[in-house]
Parts: structure tokens; C-alpha cells; sequence
């Protein structure tokens, strides 16, 4: 709608998509991701404005669409605090995951004219029924089309992993993609969120001579994932020696 205000929550592969089609359409978008990767903000279009948190998102937009998983912290993300933000007659559309929107909240707002529409794909015997609900069936990824291309995506992603240890599409681990170094040895370490982890991981490489040619380290929550590109091999007792460390969940060299 050319002219309206959408606000985009979550600005991942799918989010991304929804605020440059919108922005294309005419409409003026907002978008809120914290966690937005360096491959996401390349694809967002330029004329996607940043909002400055949740509430300045809802504050502002006519429609909001939600594009993030299901963890504790988006749990009821849209609220009746948040929904009070809003506009008369704006519109919430939710094709995530049912649990990110307050459905007792929503009904309400519904009912007493806060909220003009709702629209989902997860309908419900309280949702399906109300006159200003659109509930779709949860179906838009089982196509023949969508099948074949997630199989395509979920080998390209494990190959990935398996051979260069990088982090691609996970939902509960940070996005970590690092460039091979040549004739380097790659290490892969998942390990807990805490400090020093990578001082220690650096300290025990120094001790056994070898030096790092590259290093990225990304954290997600209490999760965090460290690839390392040492110069020359590192030997087989260095690895079990990186695994004694507390706090490290896994530590493996990577094929070349």
C-alpha cells in the first residue's frame, strides 16, 4: 500500500526480502534487527529506515510484520504495551511463529478497534472465526518447488560447515563466515558465551609456537563460535588441550 508505513521485525533472509518488496511497492518501511549480519544490511535496500527499538517500530507504523524465531526473549514480543503503541486500525501479520504474538492481546485489540486486521498462518479456534482475522494454513513452505530448494539449502549449508566450519542459517547460533587462509590450518570452537574465551584459546596456540593468520569470533546469547587459521599444522594434542578448556563445547580441525 503505497504511502503506508510497514515496520519489519527481524531482518534475517525472509525479512529482508519482505522490506525491500514493500519498499518497491511504495510504502515507507521500518526496520528493527540488532543482530542484523554484514550479508543482511548489504541486501536491505537503502531506503529502508532503522528504527531505534521495538517501540519506535510500533510507534510509527501503520503495518508490522514479525520475522524472527521463537526464543524466550521474542515470546509475546507483540504485546498489549506494544499494541497500545500503535495506531488505530494498523494491521499485525505474523507467518513466523504463532508464540511471538500475544493471541489474548491481539483479540482484544481487535475487538475494541486498536487493531484493523490481523493476519497469520496460524489459526486457531478463537482466531479463525473473528470477523477481522485472516488465518491462513501454515502450508506457504510445502510446495514442490520450496521442498527441493530447502533440501538444496540444507546440503549446501552442512557442506559448508563440515568442510570450511562456517555458520550459515543457523537458528541458534551466531552467523560465522570466514574466508580460507591459504596453506593455513582451520580451527572450529563452539564454546559458551563468557570472557576470556578467546584469550585462552590464543594463549594455549601461543604456548604451542604456532601463530594465528586470521581469526573471526561471533557470539549468539549464551552460544559463541571461533573459526581460526593457524599457520602451518597444529598437532592433534593442541585440539584435546583447546577441548579441556571450560566453557568449550566442541573443538575440531577442519579438512582442508
Amino acid at each position: 500500500m503505497p504511502g503506508r508505513t510497514l515496520g519489519v521485525v527481524g531482518l534475517g533472509a525472509i525479512g529482508v526480502e519482505v522490506a525491500n518488496a514493500a519498499h518497491l511497492l511504495g510504502m515507507r518501511v521500518l526496520g528493527f534487527d540488532p543482530q542484523i549480519t554484514v550479508q543482511r544490511a548489504w541486501q536491505l535496500s537503502s531506503g529502508v529506515e532503522q528504527a531505534l527499538s521495538l517501540d519506535d517500530l510500533f510507534s510509527r507504523a501503520d503495518m508490522v510484520t514479525v520475522h524472527v524465531p521463537l526464543l524466550d526473549n521474542t515470546r509475546n514480543l507483540v504485546n498489549p504495551a506494544r499494541l497500545r503503541l500503535l495506531k488505530n486500525g494498523s494491521v499485525i501479520l505474523n507467518f513466523a511463529r504463532s508464540g511471538i504474538v500475544d493471541e489474548a492481546a491481539v483479540l482484544e485489540a481487535l475487538s475494541g478497534g486498536k487493531l484493523g486486521a490481523y493476519i497469520c498462518d496460524f489459526p486457531t479456534a478463537e482466531l479463525k472465526d473473528h470477523p477481522k482475522v485472516v488465518a491462513l494454513p501454515h502450508l506457504g513452505a510445502s510446495t514442490g518447488e520450496a521442498e527441493e530448494n530447502c533440501a538444496i539449502i540444507v546440503a549446501d549449508t552442512l557442506r559448508e560447515f563440515l568442510e570450511n566450519g562456517n555458520v550459515r542459517n543457523s537458528v541458534n547460533f551466531p552467523e560465522a563466515i570466514l574466508p580460507r587462509t591459504t596453506g593455513a590450518t582451520r580451527l572450529s570452537i563452539a564454546n559458551e558465551n563468557v570472557p576470556n574465551m578467546v584469550g585462552q584459546i590464543s594463549t594455549a596456540l601461543a604456548s604451542a609456537n604456532l601463530n594465528i593468520a586470521d581469526l573471526l569470533n561471533k557470539s549468539r546469547g549464551e552460544l559463541a563460535y571461533t573459526l581460526i587459521d593457524v599457520d602451518g599444522n597444529v598437532p592433534p594434542a593442541i585440539v584435546e588441550q583447546l577441548r579441556k578448556i571450560e566453557g568449550v563445547l566442541t573443538a575440531r580441525l577442519v579438512a582442508v
